[in-house]
């Protein structure tokens, strides 16, 4: 460990380092690295700081340079924790020059010497770590794992600022699951935790992934808000990777708002920012999202020299990067040949992206759009139509709703070169909805242009010249200048006398309004639109109008069309009967909201006519059962077998779960939630009963009321009934008021008895007839009382014996054991020793005013090597015994610990050791046992598939590169491989 004369500098530098204030760690390190006296671990430390420091200011090269090379045979004299802390430096130093094979073996080996050093922090750290390499090589399971491992050690340890950016990564993960309100949730707690801390530059990352997660989920102000929080905190570190990442996922917010002026500021601020460290992959995400700003521009020139930059930057990052990046230039690539008119370059690009098994399948998708835009462009309708049935089979409008928006369009576009228009205006008129639902002016603005040269083909001036207008509006804001031009040149072919009223008012449309209306029931708000739009078009309605009665209250609108709020709000209130005016206005029921019924209503020029009310009334019915639908889908489907997650947080302060055995009392726990059964706890004394149950009682229906505890061997026969039941007064000598007893105290909340095994045979009876029937007699009361109150039992004796001895009544134990929890003892679970020790050893320094107390490395060996007949409750007073008698800023040798637990290791060790064979200790550590085990299973896998890759990471479970990164780790000797996905 550190000299007593260097604690207070590193102190200093880690509180700095805690709040993302990484020059005051550098000035403070420096400096204490010039005294003399420097001892070699004193030097590792300091340096290790210090490297952790330039690396926090994104300079990978002097972070590199402090630490020097990895650790070798001379160095390995060093405390394990030390040795911890510089592979860890070392695997992040690798991870950010995009090494990420050699990060992940580097963190490896600092997760071992962590475990070695049973050190909660250290173990932590390299668990965070590795779950971020893991997430850039794209295996989220093994994240996942690694995310559930740092959080009890990061817990235990009180590292606030790494739990935040743990938090902030599983919701990360959360996210690309598709899990956006976990999503949600996460990134609010590590909002929450960086807060605390005042970690600015924590706040800055957590505020730029709740923005990407506001955009998935079409919030686009709020994706805009937090985008702009997040470069504003990051502004105030000053410039480096983080103020880069903000911006850029600022620029790419802002073109989406159609916003491509301000965008294009923004990202070339995002060019300018400077630091040591080269952003090659931001750089490249700049340049990505340039190129589709020029490219909506129509700057072709300026498109391809971005498109070539991002290429350079993205090829500049290594050769371990992300593949994404390559397939998104690609795109753009064919998207630009095709508006460049380069139909045969555009359809060459396009085949080789959806040809090829690399590709990601949003990217595909893609190219499978634009070859058929090329297609028929070229007139090639018939391949075209091919092509698209093919990207139906594939896409989900949900999970891709741009690309959807594409697809209905091309469809539209399919549809008028075969003659059938009604159903083209409804294909088109639909993508235009979802383009304006999902805030994509410019593809809004494409469909808007394709509707007025369509109206324009059949004659409907009017129709004609509304569409054109909306068009050349959004071009014109965009800045879309070559599109601007196009829609002026299409507007004056207009013809000067209206030739129909409207493309789709036929009644041949109708199968196409039940098409559009089936698709809209992806989204509840585009059906809501679509309703309303479809029956205006197909109508020839002034206005149409989708709204909610409820038997109290205003009326809801849910969608209008051809009109404002007011105008809506009169048809909508006119339909309900509840006011009267001129004009027609006709309505049909769509179905029920959970409000009131809802309805369609429209004002029609022409007259409540037969064949009108008909037709509505079939759209009203074809809209109630997309609604439905929409409904169905949001209702949460039946749990058939929940699978229940490590949580992040521990269910209450101080429960720490990190082991197999706990994972499954927690999930046991998590069961519970929700119902009122009586629970039986059973585990050796000290194990942490009382806390399962209060983790229970606090997620249960009754956590607001008491939680009240009673020890059932603190009581005398004669006085338990009374305890528990209460009784009047005089009922008995020495009954001198009345009392209510605990379960009439415990009312609306849960009692937990502990040591029930010791309740007097007498009392027995009457706590079962309160379990079975709620009801409960005090002393001296002439009737029975109902109370409402949850039991929890605990015991640590063998129930099933005391049955048998007549000790226990058969009848009760049956009542309790309704639910039984058994929690393992702490020598099952020794994998949690080295974090509960972190954890008691904080709060004893703390409690007891002795800063800066550690453990030496032969006691964190005498204590993870003990057998704990007293479970946590021993391992708790040990700590806080040992603090008692340690002093301020120094180590906690064996000296302190109690005289059993040297003597025991002892005895131990020279093989006497007479405790029970199920306490004694593998002789290697945990890491090595399971490092042994994979190689095993790897092995017989490998031998089994003959050696094919491919089939042996299927069987496993894993990832082609999950597979080979495990095979670097534990020492196969394996090719390069250069085609890993």
């Amino acid at each position: 460990m550190v000299t007593i004369a260097f604690q207070p500098a590193l102190a200093r530098a880690r509180a700095a380092l805690e709040r993302g204030r990484h020059a005051d760690a550098i000035a403070v390190l420096t400096q204490a690295l010039k005294s003399s006296g420097l001892k070699h671990e004193d030097e590792v430390a300091l340096r290790c700081a210090l490297a952790e420091a330039w690396l926090q200011s994104d300079d990978v090269a002097r972070a590199s340079t402090t630490v020097g090379r990895p650790p070798d045979a001379p160095r390995d004299d060093l405390p394990p924790a030390l040795l911890s802390a510089l592979w860890r430096i070392h695997g992040r130093i690798a991870f950010a020059k995009g090494e990420q094979s050699r990060a992940i073996a580097l963190l490896g080996r600092a997760l071992r010497h962590a475990e070695q050093a049973h050190d909660s922090d250290a173990i932590g750290l390299a668990h965070y770590e590795l779950g971020h390499c893991y997430k850039q090589v794209g295996d989220t399971a093994i994240v996942r794992e690694h995310i559930a491992k740092a959080a009890p050690a990061l817990h235990a340890a009180g590292n606030r600022r790494y739990l935040a950016l743990l938090h902030s990564l599983s919701g990360v993960v959360l996210a690309q699951g598709g899990r956006l309100e976990e999503a949600t949730s996460a990134l609010r707690q590590a909002e929450r935790l960086a807060t605390a801390v005042q970690a600015l530059d924590v706040l800055g990352t957590v505020s730029n992934n709740q923005a990407n997660v506001a955009l998935i989920q079409h919030r686009h102000e709020q994706a805009l808000a937090l985008a702009e929080q997040s470069a504003a905190q990051q502004e105030q570190i000053g410039p480096g990777r983080g103020l880069a990442i903000s911006l850029a996922t600022l620029g790419q917010i802002l073109v989406r708002l159609g916003q491509l002026e301000r965008a294009e500021k923004v990202l070339n601020c995002a060019l300018q920012v400077r630091s040591p460290m080269q952003f090659h992959e931001i750089t490249g995400a700049v340049f990505d999202t340039l190129a589709q700003i020029a490219l909506m521009r129509g700057g072709y020139e300026s498109a391809s020299d971005y498109l070539r930059k991002a290429g350079e930057a993205y090829g500049g990052y290594g050769a371990q990067t992300g593949l994404w990046y390559e397939w998104s230039i690609r795109v753009l690539e064919a998207k630009l040949a095709a508006r460049r008119g380069a139909t045969e370059e555009a359809l060459r690009l396009a085949n080789e992206i959806a040809a090829s098994t690399a590709a990601p399948p949003a990217e595909a998708i893609q190219a499978d759009l634009i070859a058929c835009e090329a297609l028929l462009a070229a007139d090639r309708a018939a391949e075209a139509e091919t092509r698209l049935h093919s990207v139906a089979e594939r896409i989900d409008a949900r999970a891709m709703p741009g690309a959807w928006g594409e697809f209905l369009r091309l469809r539209g576009a399919l549809h008028a070169s075969g003659g059938r228009l009604s159903e083209a205006y409804h294909d088109i008129a639909q993508s235009a909805s979802v383009f304006e639902l999902v805030g994509e002016g410019y593809q809004g603005a494409l469909s808007h242009l394709a509707l007025g040269q369509l109206a324009t083909r059949v004659g409907a001036r009017s129709q004609a010249e509304h569409q054109f207008k909306r068009a050349a509006s959004l071009f014109e804001s965009l800045g879309a200048a070559r599109d601007l031009v196009e829609t002026q040149s299409a507007a004056s072919k207009v013809p000067t006398t209206e030739a129909v009223g409207a493309v789709a008012t036929s009644i041949d449309a109708d199968d196409a309004v039940v098409r559009r209306l089936v698709d809209a029931a992806a989204f509840p708000e585009l059906l809501g639109h679509e309703t309303a739009a479809a029956v205006r078009d197909t109508l020839d309605a002034d206005c149409a109008v989708v709204f909610v009665a409820p038997a109290e209250g205003e009326l809801r609108l849910v969608s209008w069309t051809g009109g404002d709020t007011e105008r809506a709000r009169t048809i909508a209130t006119r339909a309900a009967g509840r006011t009267h005016g001129t004009g027609s206005v006709v309505s049909a029921q769509a179905g029920r909201d959970v409000d009131g019924p809802r309805f369609v209503a429209i004002l029609s020029p022409r007259g409540p006519a037969d064949g009108l009310r008909r037709r509505l009334r079939m759209i009203a019915a074809i809209a109630a059962q997309g609604f439905e639908l929409c409904a169905a889908r949001q209702r949460p489907a039946a749990p058939v077998e929940v699978v229940y997650e490590q949580p992040l947080e521990p269910l209450l302060p101080g429960f720490l779960c990190a082991s197999p055995a706990m994972m499954r009392v927690v999930e046991q726990i998590q069961r519970l939630q929700g119902n009122e059964l009586t629970v039986l706890i059973t585990g050796e004394s000290g194990t942490g009963k009382e806390l399962v149950a209060r983790a229970i009682h606090v997620g249960s229906l009754r956590s607001s009321a008491v939680f009240l505890p009673f020890n059932c061997t603190t009581t005398t026969r004669d006085l338990a009934d009374s305890q528990l039941f209460g009784h009047r007064r005089g009922s008995f000598t020495g009954a001198v008021d009345d009392q209510l007893g605990l379960v009439r105290t415990a009312a609306g909340g849960t009692l937990f008895l502990d040591e029930i095994g010791d309740l007097p045979l007498d009392v027995q009876p009457k706590l079962l007839r309160f379990l079975e029937q709620g009801e409960i007699m005090p002393v001296g009361e002439p009737r029975p009382q109902r109370v409402d109150v949850r039991v929890i039992a605990a015991t640590n004796a063998d129930l099933e014996q005391r049955v048998a001895e007549g000790k226990f009544r058969e009848d009760l134990y049956y009542r309790l054991t309704v639910i039984r929890i058994v929690i393992p003892p702490l020598r099952d679970r020794r994998e949690e020793i080295p974090h509960l020790t972190s954890l008691f050893l904080r709060e004893a320094s703390e409690r007891l005013g002795k800063p800066d107390v550690f453990l030496t490395p032969e006691t964190l060996e005498l204590l993870a090597q003990y057998w704990w007949p007293g479970n946590v409750r021993q391992l708790r007073n040990e700590i806080q015994g040992a603090v008692a008698l340690s002093h301020p800023g120094r180590g906690i040798g064996p000296e302190h610990l109690s005289p059993e637990i040297t003597s025991a290791t002892i005895r131990q060790q020279s093989g006497d050791d007479r405790r029970p064979a199920v306490a004694r200790l593998p002789v290697t550590s945990l890491a090595d046992a399971v490092d042994g085990l994979e190689r095993e299973i790897i092995e017989a896998t490998l031998h089994q598939s003959k050696g094919n890759i491919s089939e042996a990471a299927r069987t496993l479970g894993l990832t082609r590169r999950g597979l080979y990164l495990k095979l670097r780790r534990l020492g196969f000797e394996i090719a390069p491989i250069a085609d890993t996905k």
